[in-house]
């Protein structure tokens, strides 16, 4: 029997999703047509956009540098 693996996506999709989502011109349904996703995964990345967006505005800039080390560390 054939394993089947779970999709992994970016963060740029899922925000890209969402903010499709927030602006409310394709129902969700649509959406997870267009994504290929399903429509619940849209509910989920749109409330946690919400939640988080306030980060945007905090004023502390995003340390990528421990971003790269960790993608390094996983490519080894």
């Amino acid at each position: 029997m054939k394993k089947i693996s779970r999709k992994k996506f970016i963060s740029e999709f899922k925000a890209k999703v969402a903010i499709e989502a927030l602006r409310e011109q394709k129902t969700t349904a649509e959406l997870a047509v267009q994504f290929d996703i399903h429509p619940t995964q849209i509910v989920q990345w749109k409330k946690q956009f919400l939640e988080n967006s306030s980060l945007a505005f905090d004023g502390k800039k995003h340390d990528t540098s421990s971003d790269e080390r960790i993608r390094s560390a996983k490519a080894y």
